[in-house]
């Protein structure tokens, strides 16, 4: 089979013929029509984080595709089913994380395109228990970004308890925060999108943000609290200490600022304004299968759509690369036809 491949770390991906993947007990084989392309796949290439992936590596957790091949002991799937490969490639089900609901934190997780091979590539194999199936209604394409930009920034924005009628601050409105403005819309929360790009702000307006704020012009967290008051929960998908430090200071008291991006330099956090003003500080990473269900729901009935610009996967490195220079609007797709 077809697949993109990490030899190296910061190396480019090499386009290959590699073994088609052999399923064991539990397991299902899918034929990859469509894979999002993630910054996190980029960090995986370079290596960049603490832990690092496997060598060699096929990158992608974001998968999307037909059920070709079911493997032994699996009885609630079926050969032809549409579904999607995850970040969340696996867990150990046992632990007090995965028996209360939190089993992005299961300290035994596998990753798709990270730990194990991902999705792109012409087939990827996958446990039967991790995967999500895919709404009738949506395209590969559509619902490839569901599986990480969606769930996302959909459970960061449920971490902040905002309720319907309060107010949330997205900071950055890319690839994550384009999305993530749209689920808030949809959740019935108010919206004020913070972005240096004018271009992006003007999308954001597009999707339904109440207000706009670029930090060239004026600084957000003071925009924020002369028009608002503050808002209730904040979602940091900037990989930015000016743009964690100002989504802080925009919270009002006790509300939650939850991050997401993960820049590559530590930030401080004000632990007097911190305690003084009641406010929560929460990271917040995917979600869990049933949060990638309820993401699916929303895109299904339209009330979220992301914007995609699909490449073959023979594209992938000029696709690093443009995403490397922020030369991206939306979600690149990496078709597989």
């Amino acid at each position: 089979m077809k697949a993109a491949v990490v030899n190296e770390f910061k190396q480019t991906l090499e386009v290959k013929d590699v073994e088609k993947p052999v399923l064991t007990h539990g397991e299902v084989l899918v034929r990859i029509k469509a894979c999002g392309v993630c910054h996190t796949d980029l960090h995986a290439a370079h290596g960049d984080w603490p832990v690092k992936p496997k060598l060699p590596l096929i990158p992608g957790h974001e998968g999307v595709g037909v059920i070709e091949e079911v493997g032994t002991g699996v009885a609630h799937l079926q050969v032809g089913d549409r579904v999607g490969i995850p970040w969340l490639y696996s867990a150990c089900g046992h632990c007090e994380y995965c028996l209360t609901g939190q089993e992005t934190l299961c300290e035994t997780q596998q990753n798709s395109g990270y730990s194990v091979d991902g999705g792109y590539a012409e087939y990827c194999k996958a446990d039967a228990n991790y995967v999500v199936k895919v709404p009738a209604n949506l395209s590969y394409e559509e619902a490839a970004p569901i599986f990480c930009a969606g769930v996302t920034t959909y459970k960061a924005l449920k971490v902040t308890d905002a309720k319907p009628g309060e107010w949330v601050a997205i900071y950055g409105v890319g690839g994550l925060g384009h999305v993530a403005v749209q689920y808030a819309k949809a959740m019935g929360l108010h919206v004020v999108a913070v972005d240096l790009g004018n271009d992006k702000l003007e999308l954001a307006k597009e999707l339904g943000a109440d207000l706009v704020v670029n930090p060239k012009d004026q600084d957000p967290a003071v925009f924020i609290k002369e028009k608002v008051g503050g808002v209730h929960g904040t979602v940091v998908t900037a990989v930015s200490k000016p743009a964690f430090q100002s989504a802080f200071q925009s919270v009002r008291r006790g509300g939650t600022c939850v991050l997401v991006g993960l820049p590559p330099e530590e930030m401080p956090i004000p632990i007097f304004d911190t305690v003084l003003g009641g406010i929560k500080v929460i990271g917040s990473i995917v979600g869990t299968r049933k949060d990638l269900q309820e993401a699916l729901q929303f895109a299904s009935e339209g009330q979220v759509k992301t914007i995609i610009e699909t490449q073959p996967l023979e594209k992938i490195n000029d696709v690093f690369e443009r995403m490397e220079k922020g030369d991206i609007n939306g979600r690149v797709v990496l078709t597989l036809e």
